[in-house]
């Protein structure tokens, strides 16, 4: 009796994947249109990401998260964002954060792994991971020129309200939880700081300033400051990483010769393929990976912890966005489910409908800026205005990639409760917003 106690789920997993492949439809598969093309269009869509999210998009992430893990004291993330921290100023700080950070539902994980991870309260810290990508200032504009201003005040103010109510109510939920929480960190030490503020603040303005500016997308009008920024944005990568580099000789004590000897290296690749700038990039990644790694002081920590924030999260990332691929394609693409299911779900402003384009979003991947041609595609199709502003407020803040990476920081039950709190607001606003501007 003992042995079923035990064992049985892995007794179930290897029935279920036996009697899988005794039962496997090849034949079905080899001539189903649908399924070739659903599998293509899973790789298709992870070779997009892989090319233009991963070092454009993780890699910074996961340096910035590592550099939180090692640089930024600990009393630091518990006076501002801990649970015992003010209210309004950790609330205030989580629900605006996505205003200056311009990513997507996975950009944001490493950010949100590293300052859970550092003693930030849950309330705080799901807060931030919700407004990071769903309060994109650009985003914002965007929804408003293409599809409407009142659609994007609607999304501005909702993505706000999401945030902080989201947060509050994960905290009161698990209430718990973060009074052991509190009580745990009562008892530790203070830990030494050991470079001042304005140092550590310059110097993770300048990383955050390397993502967000990297990742620059093309807006839709080919004049105007957006524009002036975006055709500059390679410009005003380079000035930011010479900056960068400084900051690693003076403040962190890197070898001179080595960093010249990557920037150099940079600087030849950038000349010489002046039209593929992700190849330079790629080159100051792998040089930044290369001189901290080789570092045994901080600046080998700060690796060390940027690395643990890659092989926990990349691996899910790329499974989920594969999952993503092989059910919806790509933006215009049929996969495993037709296009149609989701026009006809979608139309009009019912209670089912928007809670069906919120369901559906949070599975959807939308990298930074996407959301707003795919839905002036379903809205031309006949989506409904309160579905549509449903979807706007759950697509970005998550997806199915996201949500494999959340379970592995908070755990399934809370997982499944931030999704929840996410999917019901989403359905009920977009409801009210479609019966009030029907």
């Amino acid at each position: 009796m003992h042995f079923w106690k035990a064992e049985w789920k892995p007794l179930a997993l290897i029935v279920a994947g036996f009697l899988v492949c005794f039962y496997l439809p090849v034949e079905v598969i080899q001539n189903s249109a649908r399924l070739r093309n659903a599998f293509f269009e899973a790789l298709y869509l992870v070779r997009w990401y892989a090319q233009e999210h991963v070092l454009l998009c993780l890699i910074p992430a996961f340096f910035i998260a590592g550099a939180i893990a090692v640089f930024i004291s600990q009393d630091a993330v518990m006076k501002y964002l801990g649970a015992k921290a003010n209210k309004i100023l950790a609330y205030g700080v989580a629900s605006v954060s996505g205003i200056l950070l311009a990513v997507c539902s996975c950009t944001v994980l490493p950010l949100f792994a590293g300052i859970y991870r550092m003693g930030a309260g849950l309330g705080p810290a799901t807060a931030f991971l919700y407004s990071g990508p769903a309060i994109n200032i650009l985003a914002i504009i965007l929804t408003a020129r293409v599809l409407g201003l009142k659609l994007g005040i609607a999304r501005a103010v909702g993505a706000i309200v999401f945030s902080i109510v989201i947060g509050l109510a994960m905290a009161f939920i698990f209430r718990k939880e973060e009074l052991e929480k509190i009580e745990a960190q009562a008892g530790m030490s203070e830990s030494e700081v050991t470079r001042p503020l304005w140092q550590n603040a310059l110097f993770f303005l300048t990383m955050v300033s390397i993502l967000v500016f990297a990742n620059w997308a093309q807006p839709a009008a080919t004049a105007g400051l957006w524009y002036s920024i975006y055709a500059a944005k390679w410009l005003i990568t380079s000035l930011l990483a010479i900056v960068f580099a400084f900051i690693l000789i003076a403040w962190f004590k890197l070898n001179v010769g080595k960093v010249i000897l990557v920037a150099g290296v940079t600087v030849v690749l950038a000349l010489r393929f002046s039209q593929s700038p992700l190849v330079a990039f790629s080159a100051g990644v792998v040089g930044l990976s290369w001189l901290t790694s080789t570092n045994k002081d901080e600046a080998g920590e700060w690796f060390a912890s940027a690395w643990d924030f890659t092989k926990q999260i990349l691996p899910l990332l790329l499974f989920g966005v594969l999952i993503a691929g092989l059910l919806l394609g790509r933006p215009g693409q049929e996969a495993l489910l037709p296009s149609e299911w989701v026009i006809w779900a979608v139309g009009g402003n019912s209670p089912m409908a928007n809670l069906f384009a919120a369901f559906a979003g949070t599975f959807m991947y939308f990298a930074t800026l996407t959301e707003v041609p795919i839905l002036q595609g379903l809205i031309g199709n006949g989506m409904g205005q309160g579905p549509a502003l449903a979807l706007l407020l759950a697509g970005p803040a998550l997806s199915l990639p996201n949500m494999l990476v959340i379970r592995s920081i908070l755990g399934t039950k809370k997982t499944i409760v931030f999704v929840a709190l996410v999917v019901v607001m989403a359905s009920v606003s977009g409801f009210l917003f479609g019966a009030i501007f029907i």
